[in-house]
């Protein structure tokens, strides 16, 4: 996508990316993470006409490259909330992963304007972040929305604690130790200024990646995400005896 927006001389491009892209533990946060990577290593200033896809037609272009990195969304078709509503409707019981497991939270308005602001505002190589206050406790959320139901937890709807999946953390963060924080003059956006590598350095990589996705070869493909992200920590497999009483 960023490939095809270069070559057709696209004025703005807006990447979508994710608070798991912050100190990675799995491999969706790390492909996040190495989006934004690759967004920043095309920004006017460090692209050197280098594509991986297609031809390379022009050694500058004028596209505008900027990303978001959002929390959670609220009413969204992955927010835990429609989960939380169907498990009540049912009788319950809710699932939480942990009792201690916090989250971002903002509203599909709240995510829409910072995607609209971030068009209006980007100058190039920016990836902005909206205020999005304390962090919510989701054991907390999920008996305010049992008692909201009008049933009360724990007697007459069920929590159930079913361990944090593999690569899932406790809290999420949406900044990453050394990312430097500009301010903006909207009050509610922070902007953090990277600097990304040189694409032809970065699209080696990504050719390796693509010759193990289609080996398969989920343990190559986690020790070439560690060389291009440092900060990336795969969670090591849990043991099988783990995995059973999860399933139990």
């Amino acid at each position: 996508m960023i490939e095809a927006a270069i070559i057709h001389n696209v004025e703005r491009f807006v990447l979508v990316s994710t608070d798991k892209a912050v100190r990675p533990t799995n491999v969706m946060g790390a492909s996040k993470r190495l989006t934004e990577m690759i967004m920043l290593s095309c920004t006017k200033e460090k692209w050197d006409g280098t594509l991986v896809h297609a031809i390379p037609t022009k050694k500058t272009h004028n596209t505008i490259f900027q990303a978001v990195r959002f929390g959670n969304v609220l009413g969204s078709s992955g927010s835990v909330i429609p989960l939380f509503k169907r498990q009540i409707e049912l009788g319950g019981p809710i699932t939480i992963t942990d009792p201690e497991i916090t989250r971002y939270f903002m509203s599909i308005e709240e995510a829409a304007r910072l995607i609209i602001q971030a068009g209006a505002m980007g100058q190039g190589g920016e990836i902005f972040i909206l205020k999005m206050g304390e962090p919510i406790k989701i054991d907390k959320m999920a008996r305010d929305l049992i008692r909201l139901a009008g049933r009360e937890p724990d007697t007459e709807i069920a929590i159930k604690y079913i361990g944090l999946r593999p690569g899932e953390k406790l809290y999420e963060e949406l900044i990453t130790e050394g990312e430097g924080i500009v301010p903006t003059h909207h009050h509610k956006i922070m902007v953090l200024r990277g600097n990304g590598e040189a694409y032809a350095e970065i699209s080696k990589q990504i050719c390796i990646l693509r010759e193990q996705a289609k080996a398969f070869d989920g343990e190559g493909i986690k020790k070439t995400l560690k060389q291009l992200i440092p900060e990336y920590q795969p969670e090591k497999p849990a043991s099988s005896d783990r995995t059973i009483k999860n399933e139990q």
